[in-house]
């Protein structure tokens, strides 16, 4: 998900993404285990993307938003 769509959501819905995207994240961990997993860079793309959410979320809660 690009950032210009992060920013459209609400604080609500960015709490749900960010729960879907560590849900996500641990499914590749295990499939990397598991030695499944086709894309090993999928797990930096997601990572970057939850620390995306979460420095939005803080936004909202510090008021920048």
């Amino acid at each position: 998900m690009s950032n210009n769509d992060l920013n459209k959501l609400s604080k609500v819905e960015l709490e749900k993404k960010l729960l879907e995207s560590k849900e996500a994240l641990t499914n590749l961990r295990f499939q990397k285990v598991l030695q499944q997993l086709e894309y090993p860079q999928k797990i930096n793309v997601v990572k970057k993307e939850i620390a995306r959410i979460k420095t939005i979320i803080r936004e909202f809660t510090l008021g920048i938003r």
